[in-house]
Protein backbone atom coordinates (compact mmCIF):
# COMPACT_ATOMS: atom_id res chain seq x y z
CA UNK A 1 0.00 0.00 0.00
CA UNK A 2 1.06 3.41 -1.01
CA UNK A 3 2.13 5.88 1.95
CA UNK A 4 0.08 9.18 2.00
CA UNK A 5 1.78 11.80 3.69
CA UNK A 6 0.19 13.76 5.99
CA UNK A 7 -1.18 17.36 5.20
CA UNK A 8 0.46 20.28 5.99
CA UNK A 9 -1.03 21.81 9.56
CA UNK A 10 0.71 25.01 8.32
CA UNK A 11 1.77 24.36 12.31
CA UNK A 12 -1.94 24.96 13.52
CA UNK A 13 -1.75 22.96 17.46
CA UNK A 14 -5.93 22.03 16.85
CA UNK A 15 -5.54 20.58 13.58
CA UNK A 16 -2.51 18.77 13.72
CA UNK A 17 -4.23 16.70 16.71
CA UNK A 18 -7.34 16.27 14.66
CA UNK A 19 -5.00 14.74 11.67
CA UNK A 20 -3.16 12.90 14.43
CA UNK A 21 -6.85 11.57 15.74
CA UNK A 22 -7.54 10.10 12.46
CA UNK A 23 -4.47 8.64 12.15
CA UNK A 24 -4.52 6.61 15.09
CA UNK A 25 -8.23 5.72 14.76
CA UNK A 26 -7.44 4.35 11.33
CA UNK A 27 -4.53 2.33 12.63
CA UNK A 28 -6.64 0.93 15.61
CA UNK A 29 -9.71 -0.02 13.86
CA UNK A 30 -8.00 -1.43 10.77
CA UNK A 31 -6.69 -3.92 12.82
CA UNK A 32 -9.10 -6.88 12.38
CA UNK A 33 -10.91 -8.52 15.48
CA UNK A 34 -11.52 -6.99 18.58
CA UNK A 35 -8.71 -8.43 20.38
CA UNK A 36 -5.92 -7.30 17.01
CA UNK A 37 -7.34 -4.11 18.10
CA UNK A 38 -6.80 -4.03 21.39
CA UNK A 39 -3.06 -5.41 20.84
CA UNK A 40 -2.47 -2.57 18.00
CA UNK A 41 -3.93 0.11 20.88
CA UNK A 42 -1.01 -1.58 23.25
CA UNK A 43 1.35 -0.88 20.37
CA UNK A 44 0.97 1.98 19.58
CA UNK A 45 1.19 3.04 23.18
CA UNK A 46 5.03 2.11 23.71
CA UNK A 47 5.65 2.91 20.17
CA UNK A 48 4.14 6.66 19.94
CA UNK A 49 4.58 7.64 23.58
CA UNK A 50 8.02 7.88 24.40
CA UNK A 51 7.93 7.85 28.04
CA UNK A 52 5.98 4.49 27.58
CA UNK A 53 8.03 1.11 28.01
CA UNK A 54 5.44 -1.34 28.71
CA UNK A 55 1.51 -1.15 28.09
CA UNK A 56 -1.27 -3.71 28.96
CA UNK A 57 -5.16 -3.46 29.04
CA UNK A 58 -7.41 -4.86 31.89
CA UNK A 59 -10.78 -5.79 31.16
CA UNK A 60 -13.38 -7.15 33.10
CA UNK A 61 -14.49 -10.72 32.38
CA UNK A 62 -17.39 -12.51 34.19
CA UNK A 63 -16.72 -10.39 37.40
CA UNK A 64 -13.02 -10.85 36.79
CA UNK A 65 -10.24 -8.83 36.00
CA UNK A 66 -7.76 -10.10 33.32
CA UNK A 67 -5.56 -8.77 31.07
CA UNK A 68 -5.70 -10.01 27.70
CA UNK A 69 -3.65 -8.11 25.44
CA UNK A 70 0.22 -6.40 26.58
CA UNK A 71 3.29 -5.56 25.10
CA UNK A 72 5.40 -7.68 27.62
CA UNK A 73 5.50 -10.77 30.01
CA UNK A 74 6.16 -8.59 33.11
CA UNK A 75 3.00 -6.41 32.37
CA UNK A 76 0.94 -9.78 33.34
CA UNK A 77 3.37 -10.08 36.64
CA UNK A 78 2.29 -6.55 37.15
CA UNK A 79 -1.28 -6.27 37.33
CA UNK A 80 -1.37 -9.31 38.84
CA UNK A 81 0.70 -8.04 42.07
CA UNK A 82 -2.00 -5.10 42.14
CA UNK A 83 -4.92 -8.07 42.03
CA UNK A 84 -3.07 -9.64 44.77
CA UNK A 85 -2.52 -6.63 47.10
CA UNK A 86 -6.06 -5.57 46.17
CA UNK A 87 -4.49 -2.07 45.16
CA UNK A 88 -2.87 0.01 42.46
CA UNK A 89 -3.27 2.71 39.85
CA UNK A 90 -5.08 -0.08 37.24
CA UNK A 91 -7.70 -1.31 39.84
CA UNK A 92 -8.72 2.69 41.40
CA UNK A 93 -8.69 3.84 37.30
CA UNK A 94 -11.42 0.56 36.66
CA UNK A 95 -13.04 1.43 39.86
CA UNK A 96 -13.48 4.85 39.86
CA UNK A 97 -13.93 5.48 36.19
CA UNK A 98 -11.01 8.39 36.42
CA UNK A 99 -7.59 8.61 34.82
CA UNK A 100 -4.67 7.80 38.00
CA UNK A 101 -1.34 8.88 37.18
CA UNK A 102 1.66 7.67 39.29
CA UNK A 103 4.67 9.76 38.60
CA UNK A 104 7.06 8.40 40.78
CA UNK A 105 5.83 4.66 42.85
CA UNK A 106 8.95 4.62 44.76
CA UNK A 107 7.48 7.39 47.06
CA UNK A 108 4.12 7.44 46.14
CA UNK A 109 1.92 6.70 49.47
CA UNK A 110 -1.31 5.63 47.95
CA UNK A 111 -0.11 2.38 47.64
CA UNK A 112 1.95 0.95 50.10
CA UNK A 113 1.99 -2.62 48.86
CA UNK A 114 2.47 -2.39 45.23
CA UNK A 115 4.40 0.73 44.96
CA UNK A 116 7.66 -0.67 46.49
CA UNK A 117 6.92 -4.09 44.22
CA UNK A 118 6.46 -2.29 40.96
CA UNK A 119 9.75 -0.07 42.02
CA UNK A 120 11.63 -3.62 42.57
CA UNK A 121 11.04 -4.46 39.35
CA UNK A 122 12.01 -1.49 37.55
CA UNK A 123 8.70 0.37 36.92
CA UNK A 124 8.30 3.95 38.24
CA UNK A 125 5.74 5.52 36.30
CA UNK A 126 2.34 4.14 35.93
CA UNK A 127 -0.69 5.95 34.02
CA UNK A 128 -4.29 3.89 34.19
CA UNK A 129 -6.74 5.17 31.86
CA UNK A 130 -10.23 3.85 32.72
CA UNK A 131 -11.80 2.49 28.91
CA UNK A 132 -15.34 4.25 29.21
CA UNK A 133 -17.46 4.55 26.56
CA UNK A 134 -20.83 4.37 26.43
CA UNK A 135 -20.56 3.50 30.15
CA UNK A 136 -22.60 5.62 33.32
CA UNK A 137 -19.90 7.73 35.12
CA UNK A 138 -17.70 5.98 36.95
CA UNK A 139 -18.56 2.51 35.69
CA UNK A 140 -15.60 1.65 33.25
CA UNK A 141 -15.17 -1.60 30.92
CA UNK A 142 -11.55 -1.96 31.89
CA UNK A 143 -8.26 0.02 31.68
CA UNK A 144 -5.69 0.89 29.11
CA UNK A 145 -2.18 0.84 31.24
CA UNK A 146 0.58 2.54 30.59
CA UNK A 147 4.20 1.32 32.46
CA UNK A 148 7.51 3.42 32.66
CA UNK A 149 10.96 2.61 34.10
CA UNK A 150 11.52 6.46 35.07
CA UNK A 151 9.95 8.63 37.11
CA UNK A 152 7.86 11.15 35.67
CA UNK A 153 7.90 9.43 32.24
CA UNK A 154 4.43 10.71 31.32
CA UNK A 155 4.27 14.28 30.27
CA UNK A 156 0.91 16.30 29.44
CA UNK A 157 1.45 15.41 25.43
CA UNK A 158 1.51 11.43 26.37
CA UNK A 159 -0.95 12.01 28.45
CA UNK A 160 -3.08 13.45 26.41
CA UNK A 161 -2.25 10.71 23.88
CA UNK A 162 -3.01 8.15 25.65
CA UNK A 163 -6.36 9.54 26.70
CA UNK A 164 -6.78 8.99 22.92
CA UNK A 165 -5.65 5.54 22.49
CA UNK A 166 -7.89 4.31 25.79
CA UNK A 167 -10.66 6.47 24.16
CA UNK A 168 -10.20 4.37 21.03
CA UNK A 169 -10.03 0.93 23.06
CA UNK A 170 -13.21 1.68 25.03
CA UNK A 171 -15.04 1.91 22.04
CA UNK A 172 -13.50 -1.06 20.48
CA UNK A 173 -14.52 -2.95 23.57
CA UNK A 174 -17.63 -1.01 23.68
CA UNK A 175 -18.95 -1.97 19.66
CA UNK A 176 -17.30 -5.86 20.80
CA UNK A 177 -19.84 -6.21 23.70
CA UNK A 178 -22.74 -4.78 21.62
CA UNK A 179 -22.70 -7.13 18.94
CA UNK A 180 -21.90 -10.21 21.45
CA UNK A 181 -25.48 -8.76 23.24
CA UNK A 182 -27.60 -8.70 20.19
CA UNK A 183 -26.07 -12.64 19.33
CA UNK A 184 -26.94 -13.34 22.77
CA UNK A 185 -30.27 -12.20 22.07
CA UNK A 186 -30.98 -13.79 18.85
CA UNK A 187 -29.85 -17.19 20.24
CA UNK A 188 -32.34 -16.78 23.08
CA UNK A 189 -35.07 -15.92 20.79
CA UNK A 190 -33.75 -18.90 18.91
CA UNK A 191 -33.95 -21.20 21.61
CA UNK A 192 -37.20 -19.40 23.16
CA UNK A 193 -39.53 -20.32 19.62
CA UNK A 194 -37.92 -24.22 19.27
CA UNK A 195 -39.11 -24.56 23.12
CA UNK A 196 -42.72 -23.35 21.98
CA UNK A 197 -42.48 -25.58 19.23
CA UNK A 198 -41.24 -28.75 21.14
CA UNK A 199 -44.07 -27.99 23.59
CA UNK A 200 -46.37 -27.59 21.12
CA UNK A 201 -45.74 -31.03 19.47
CA UNK A 202 -46.17 -32.44 22.64
CA UNK A 203 -49.40 -31.03 23.73
CA UNK A 204 -50.45 -32.10 20.17
CA UNK A 205 -49.36 -36.02 20.43
CA UNK A 206 -51.42 -35.95 24.19
CA UNK A 207 -54.32 -34.05 22.92
CA UNK A 208 -54.63 -36.76 20.30
CA UNK A 209 -53.88 -39.62 22.03
CA UNK A 210 -55.93 -38.82 24.88
CA UNK A 211 -58.81 -36.74 23.35
CA UNK A 212 -58.13 -33.75 25.87
CA UNK A 213 -57.81 -29.85 25.52
CA UNK A 214 -54.51 -28.01 24.79
CA UNK A 215 -55.13 -26.48 28.64
CA UNK A 216 -55.40 -30.24 30.16
CA UNK A 217 -52.37 -31.60 27.54
CA UNK A 218 -49.70 -28.53 29.08
CA UNK A 219 -51.21 -28.99 32.87
CA UNK A 220 -49.94 -33.03 32.28
CA UNK A 221 -46.22 -31.39 30.98
CA UNK A 222 -46.15 -28.93 34.07
CA UNK A 223 -46.71 -31.52 36.34
CA UNK A 224 -44.79 -33.73 35.05
CA UNK A 225 -41.88 -31.69 34.80
CA UNK A 226 -42.74 -30.60 38.68
CA UNK A 227 -42.52 -34.09 39.62
CA UNK A 228 -39.78 -35.14 37.27
CA UNK A 229 -37.46 -31.89 38.56
CA UNK A 230 -36.50 -31.45 34.84
CA UNK A 231 -37.57 -28.44 32.52
CA UNK A 232 -40.91 -28.58 31.05
CA UNK A 233 -39.01 -28.07 27.14
CA UNK A 234 -36.77 -31.71 28.14
CA UNK A 235 -40.37 -33.26 29.48
CA UNK A 236 -41.94 -32.03 25.77
CA UNK A 237 -38.80 -33.02 24.00
CA UNK A 238 -38.88 -36.75 25.72
CA UNK A 239 -42.77 -37.08 24.80
CA UNK A 240 -41.51 -36.40 20.88
CA UNK A 241 -38.66 -38.36 20.83
CA UNK A 242 -40.25 -41.50 22.97
CA UNK A 243 -43.84 -41.15 22.73
CA UNK A 244 -44.14 -42.31 26.66
CA UNK A 245 -46.24 -40.36 28.29
CA UNK A 246 -44.02 -38.31 31.10
CA UNK A 247 -45.17 -39.42 34.63
CA UNK A 248 -46.86 -36.73 36.93
CA UNK A 249 -46.23 -38.55 40.04
CA UNK A 250 -49.98 -39.17 40.78
CA UNK A 251 -51.99 -42.23 40.42
CA UNK A 252 -54.59 -41.43 38.01
CA UNK A 253 -51.43 -40.98 35.73
CA UNK A 254 -53.11 -43.64 32.99
CA UNK A 255 -56.22 -41.64 32.41
CA UNK A 256 -55.47 -37.73 33.54
CA UNK A 257 -58.13 -35.69 31.94
CA UNK A 258 -59.66 -38.17 29.78
CA UNK A 259 -63.30 -36.40 29.43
Amino acid sequence: MAHTEPPDTGGDPASAATIDFFETASAVFSAGSVGDTLAEVVSLAVATIEGCDFAGIFVVEDGAVVTPVHTHPDVVDLDSLQQVSGEGPCLDALAQGVTVYADDLSIDARWPAFGPSATARGIRSLLALPLLANRPPGESLGALNLYGRYPQAFGVIDRARGLLLGALAALALSIARTHEDDERQVANLHAALATREVIGQAQGILMERERISADSAFDILRRASQHLNVKLRQVAQDLVDTGERPETGERSDASDDRP
